[in-house]
This record gives structure tokens, C-alpha cells and sequence, in this order.
């Protein structure tokens, strides 16, 4: 004859439904087990079968159920007739540890696509100006191999790009110039050319070539401080002996080209993807001058299958 679990009078639950457990009366291994009981219990009220749901012996369901009632220091089922139900206490929690179910196995679920190289999440983070093309083409390419590999996909200056780098907010970090630090990995997966670009009618319009040095006297339209391209514009202009007169500063690339061309200053960038507008001209620098990007990652942290797999990719293409 199988075990009946031990019944008493019905009586109210003590202290509030968001509080059913003391914190303290059991860990997570232990509860877990007895509440995917209940909740099988929940579902017919029927011991045998929610022990056979829950793969446990009836007489392992049985005592468990008893020892949730004496944590609870109230009754959780109560016998009516032949069959047994759940008091509202039984119910409150039986409720709650269906939902606390349903969010671990969504959690599992994320977690098993976490570590599947073929279905995992990559959070990129990168610098506005290789949102047109570069990232876009990177992201293609790898996903024609892994269709299946989600992006999440974070545009910034190369500083706030970093700053989430190192909060392990992103996984990669596409910048340039790549960032410093002994938290950090990275390599150098292209270059750009850098160049100055001045106004159709800016005296230097028509030379073949120039020496950054060489415009020491003119306003210069920069990025603000925080991006990449004002770090390494700095750096020219006091390798070149000169501090740059500022202008104008600009979050958008396009927006220090519009300046310039409406004849408002110079500016150090590269080449435009698309068509420069009209009233600018695009001087090479000499000695030629570059900035390499480079995809860092955080040093000591593990990456996931995916994201790891991304980075090889980025490393070849």
C-alpha cells in the first residue's frame, strides 16, 4: 500500500504570498526537487501520478510534500474525500514554483544556445563610421558559415566602445586606435589612410600633397574628445610641433565634412565612402599616415563558442 502524505486540517498560511519559504529553511538543490512535485501535484491532484511526473518513488513525493508543510509551518494539501488537494498556501507556492520552472528552463535554454557555437549571441561594439560598410560585410560574410549566430549590434565612440569592453557589456570591440591596457587583447585587423581635407578655395587646394605642419595656421574642424580620430588627430598635430586651432567639434564624421566644405576649416579624416560633397578636396598626407583598427577582446575572460568563432573570422577577413 503506498505512503499517504501526512495530512492535517486545513489552517491560513503565515506571512505574505510573496514570502512563502524562510530564507533560510532550505537551499536550492534540495527545494528545487520538491517543488517540481507540487507543481506536478498542482496539475490532477494526484499523488502517484505527479511522483511518476516528477520521476520520483511515491514515497520520496509523499515526504517531501510533508517536509514543505513543516517548513511552511502550515499545511500545503489536505485530504478531501478520496482525493487530495492543495490548500491556498499549497497553491500560493505550487504557483510560484511554476513560474521560478518556466524562468530556469528559458534560462537553460539561453544558456544551451550560449555555448552552441551554431546558435550563440555575439555583441559587437564598434565605431559609427563602420556601421556603412565594414561591420555590415563582416557580419555577412560570417553568418553565409553560421546562419544561425545572432548579433547584438552597439555603435559608439571608440572610448564609450572600450568602457563597455571592460564591463563585459560587449564581447568585441571593432576601434581604432585599438585600446591599451593589460585587461585587454587585441589585433589589428585593417588600416585607413588618413588625409586632410580642406575647402575648394583654401590655398593649399591644388597641391598634390601636404605636410600636416603646413596647416598649423588654420581652424580645424575635429571629433570630440572620445573618439578615436581626435586621439590620433592630436597626436599628429604635436608630433607635427604645432597645438591645433579648434574650431568646430563634431560627433559625425559627415558633419566635419559638411563644415569644411562650407569653407569653415580644415580637418584631418579618411577617405569618404561615398561621394564628398561638393566645395572640399581630399589632400594625401605625406609621410603617408594611417590608423589601424584593431577587434580587442577582454584578456582573462573566456569567450563563448560563437563569439569566439566570430573573432577568427574577423581575424582572417
Amino acid at each position: 500500500m503506498s505512503e499517504s502524505p501526512k495530512l492535517t486540517q486545513e489552517s491560513p498560511p503565515r506571512g505574505s504570498p510573496d514570502s512563502i519559504l524562510p530564507a533560510d529553511t532550505d537551499n536550492s538543490a534540495t527545494l528545487a526537487p520538491k517543488l517540481a512535485v507540487l507543481g506536478a501535484l498542482a496539475q490532477d491532484e494526484h499523488l502517484t501520478r505527479a511522483a511518476e511526473r516528477a520521476g520520483v518513488p511515491q514515497p520520496t513525493a509523499s515526504r517531501w510534500l510533508t517536509d514543505l508543510s513543516e517548513e511552511l509551518g502550515t499545511p500545503i494539501l489536505v485530504r478531501d474525500g478520496r482525493r487530495i488537494r492543495l490548500t491556498r498556501a499549497g497553491k500560493l507556492l505550487a504557483e510560484a514554483a511554476e513560474r521560478s520552472m518556466n524562468a530556469l528552463e528559458a534560462g537553460l535554454r539561453q544558456v544551451e544556445e550560449e555555448v552552441d557555437p551554431e546558435r550563440g549571441r555575439v555583441v559587437l561594439g564598434f565605431l559609427h563610421m563602420l556601421g556603412r560598410s565594414v561591420v555590415p560585410e563582416l557580419v555577412r560574410g560570417f553568418r553565409q558559415e553560421h546562419p544561425h549566430v545572432r548579433f547584438g549590434l552597439v555603435q559608439n565612440s571608440r572610448q564609450a566602445v572600450t568602457e563597455l569592453l571592460a564591463r563585459g557589456e560587449v564581447d568585441l570591440a571593432l576601434v581604432a586606435p585599438p585600446p591599451e591596457g593589460d585587461e585587454f587583447e587585441s589585433r589589428v585587423v585593417f588600416e585607413q589612410e588618413l588625409i586632410v581635407i580642406v575647402p575648394s578655395t583654401h590655398r593649399l587646394a591644388g597641391s598634390t600633397q601636404v605636410r600636416l605642419e603646413e596647416l598649423a595656421g588654420d581652424d580645424f574642424i575635429v571629433l570630440e574628445h572620445g573618439y578615436g580620430l581626435r586621439q590620433i588627430h592630436d597626436e599628429l598635430c604635436a608630433r607635427a610641433g604645432f597645438t591645433p586651432k579648434i574650431a568646430f567639434e563634431s560627433q559625425e564624421i559627415e558633419t566635419v565634412r559638411g563644415l569644411v566644405a562650407a569653407g569653415l576649416g580644415v580637418a584631418l579624416l579618411t577617405h569618404a565612402e561615398l561621394t564628398p560633397p561638393q566645395g572640399l578636396v581630399e589632400l594625401p598626407l605625406t609621410p603617408r599616415t594611417s590608423r589601424r583598427f584593431g577587434l580587442a577582446w577582454r584578456r582573462d575572460h573566456p569567450l563563448p563558442p560563437a563569439v569566439r568563432n566570430f573573432r577568427d573570422y574577423a581575424l582572417r577577413a
